[in-house]
């Protein structure tokens, strides 16, 4: 099924089913006003919500209505926990490639991965709201879950029985705070302002055989104003799958439901591919001529995420959003 949150002025919005094809949705107040709620009670709800969405997809909902993205907050609007990973290595290889640095041994058998603000997401189609330019604006085309209970101690393989929800995520990134902050070696904070999410979070079972050794094996479009800059697949090079990425988590403390896990930034070694962030084709640039050509995000820049099923449809819906400063 496919689930998301409409704006409905309060902080966590009202849950709404959407069709397969996310052309109708309908309230699912009748059943859960809120998703927090299904995931505190998953086993409960969760078939309640399926009826709901088999009688949508077979047109017989009373009250469906027109889906409309722009209406949507996160699915997941506020979670109790947001930890971003770095699981393609392909990424990390290129970037320091790029400054002639070593990727050191421990990276390709333990993920890289740090904690980030979760009370307050971004709806799909949010401005991207930044004070200046110079920050250095860049987006971050990836893939996240939403999880269930995952006890300390998880192994890999419990750790992908609790996956609940799929979604798409831009993790926007400062990049010229990055290096600053770094160097306090205490990780990100202002570098990383609030993250969005796709439209819809869809079950595993809506993924089908894209759903493979707990990666999602479909192709990631990104698109900078209006010109598509990647087409990265987002399955095969993802060196840590989701399991590995929530049992690293769970090494020493339990994951809650409402935890929302990303995978970093999809990379491929196949360059022509495209690129799903900025620094990655900075990167490039640098490696084959010495210095980067691509400038950052300016103010009036858009950028457009989104994966299609093998039928050709929209998975997740689009992140549509446009950078603005509201403070300068």
């Amino acid at each position: 099924m496919k689930l998301a949150t409409y704006k409905d002025g309060s902080r966590d919005g009202q849950l709404v089913v959407v069709s397969r094809d996310l052309s109708n949705a309908h309230y699912a107040t009748g059943i859960a006003s809120k998703l927090q709620q299904v995931l505190d009670d998953w086993g409960f709800m969760s078939p309640q919500l399926q009826d709901l969405y088999d009688t949508l997809n077979a047109g017989r909902a009373r009250h469906a209505f027109p889906f409309e993205p722009a209406q949507c907050m996160a699915p997941l609007p506020r979670a109790y926990q947001w930890l971003d990973g770095s699981a393609y290595i392909n990424h990390v290889e290129l970037v320091r490639r790029a400054r002639n640095a070593e990727v050191p041994a421990s990276f390709y058998t333990d993920p890289l991965m740090y904690q980030g603000g979760s009370d307050d997401f971004c709806g799909p189609c949010d401005d991207v709201v930044v004070a200046s330019e110079d920050f250095g604006i860049d987006f971050e085309a990836e893939i996240a879950v939403i999880t269930g209970d995952v006890h300390m101690r998880a192994t890999p393989e419990q750790a992908l029985d609790g996956i609940r929800l799929v979604m798409l995520a831009n993790d926007v990134s400062l990049r010229h705070l990055i290096a600053d902050e770094l160097a306090k070696g205490f990780g990100f904070v202002q570098s990383k302002p609030a993250t969005a999410f796709s439209p819809v979070a869809v079950t595993l079972d809506e993924l089908g055989n894209a759903w493979q050794g707990g990666r999602v094996h479909l192709s990631l479009q990104s698109t900078w104003n209006g010109r598509k800059v990647g087409m990265c697949e987002a399955g095969p090079e993802m060196t840590f799958h989701f399991g590995q990425l929530i049992a690293h988590v769970c090494k020493t403390r339990n994951v809650r439901a409402g935890s929302v896990i990303g995978s970093g930034t999809v990379s491929n070694k196949d360059w022509s591919r495209g690129y799903s962030c900025i620094a990655e084709k900075r990167a490039i640039e640098t490696i084959e001529g010495g210095q980067p050509k691509t400038a950052f995000m300016k103010f009036g820049d858009t950028i457009r995420i989104e994966a299609k099923g093998r039928d050709g449809q929209s998975m997740f819906g689009a992140l549509a959003q446009k950078v603005v400063n509201r403070y300068g």
